[in-house]
C-alpha cells in the first residue's frame, strides 16, 4: 500500500476519532470521561515514547511529523477506546472486567498487527511483536480502569 492510502487512512481515523470524542462528551459523567481520556493519553504517550526511543517501534508515516510517536493513536484513538471500555466496565465485576479487557485489547492488537504487516504506519523492530502490543494495550486499559476506581472511591468521601 502506498503513502496515499496511509495518509487517507490516518485522516479517516482523525475524523472518526473527533466524531467519537464529540459523541462521548455528550454522556454523563463528563468529568470521568475527560479524566480517562487524559490518563490514557498520558500513559500511552509515555509508553509509546519509550518504545520508540528504545528502538522497538517506528512510525514511518505520520500526519503530525513533530511527534516521534503516532499522535493520532496515542492522543485520540486509544484514549477514546479506553473511555468506551470504562463505560462498559463501570459496574462490572472482576471477571467481566478481564473479559472486556480481552474484547477491547485483542482487536486493537490484531489491527495493529495488520497495519504493521500491510502498511508503513507502524514497524516493529528488534524483538517487539503484536503479543507485546496486546499486553501493553491490556495493561493500560486495566491501569486506567483501576485508577478511575480509586478516583471515584476517594471522590465519594
Amino acid at each position: 500500500m502506498g503513502k496515499s492510502f496511509e495518509r487517507t487512512f490516518l485522516r479517516s481515523l482523525l475524523i472518526i476519532g473527533i466524531a467519537s470524542l464529540l459523541n462521548i462528551i455528550r454522556k454523563a459523567p463528563l468529568k470521568d470521561w475527560l479524566i480517562i481520556f487524559l490518563l490514557k493519553s498520558y500513559i500511552a504517550s509515555i509508553l509509546d515514547t519509550i518504545t520508540v526511543k528504545k528502538g522497538y517501534i517506528e512510525y514511518p508515516i505520520k500526519l503530525i511529523k513533530t511527534f516521534e510517536i503516532s499522535a493520532i493513536f496515542s492522543y485520540l484513538i486509544y484514549p477514546i477506546t479506553c473511555i468506551y471500555y470504562n463505560q462498559l466496565t463501570r459496574n462490572s465485576n472482576l471477571k467481566d472486567i478481564l473479559i472486556k479487557t480481552l474484547v477491547f485489547s485483542l482487536p486493537s492488537s490484531i489491527a495493529e498487527h495488520w497495519l504493521e504487516k500491510n502498511t508503513k504506519l507502524i514497524k516493529y523492530k528488534r524483538s517487539w511483536t503484536s503479543v507485546h502490543s496486546f499486553f501493553s494495550i491490556a495493561a493500560t486499559f486495566l491501569a486506567v480502569r483501576f485508577l478511575m476506581a480509586l478516583i471515584r472511591k476517594f471522590a465519594e468521601k
